[in-house]
């Protein structure tokens, strides 16, 4: 979680709100990132997208088997059904998102029966630092 908390960091001084991710697997991280939806001009460029993607390429696989995902904040149903589509083993996450989580608030996208994989499901991992980020991040800008 440390260096999901530094991806989100990074993405703080970018400008972008600050959320990061890491894959990882057998114990080590193989992708990380933060938001860049407006670096990328792409609303889809969430930390745990390009995580899931950039660990996708090097497996060259659509299919994260065995692996991990560390998130900052709890992912929305985009993100969500990215983890399920890539089968993420176990999902941990810093701090909850009441207003557009999809995973222990909103829509709980794991628990529909639309949903093919669901992966283990862990929250409140640095849960005081991601949500401090946030709402720093926010404070400022206001």
């Amino acid at each position: 979680m440390a260096r999901a908390l530094a991806e989100a960091e990074a993405a703080a001084l970018r400008g972008e709100v600050p959320v990061g991710a890491v894959v990882v697997r057998d114990g080590a991280i193989i992708a990380a990132a933060g938001n860049r939806t407006l670096a990328d001009h792409d609303p889809t460029a969430h930390a745990e997208v390009l995580a899931i993607r950039q660990a996708c390429r090097l497996l060259e696989t659509e299919r994260l088997i065995g692996c991990d995902l560390y998130v900052t904040l709890e992912p929305c149903a985009m993100c969500a059904a990215a983890l399920s589509f890539a089968r993420i083993r176990r999902l941990y996450f810093g701090c909850d998102d009441l207003k557009g989580g999809a995973v222990e608030n909103g829509p709980r996208f794991f628990g529909q029966p639309t949903c093919h994989h669901a992966p283990e499901v862990y929250g409140g991992f640095r849960e005081a630092e991601a949500r401090a980020l946030l709402r720093d991040f926010f404070a400022a800008r206001r």
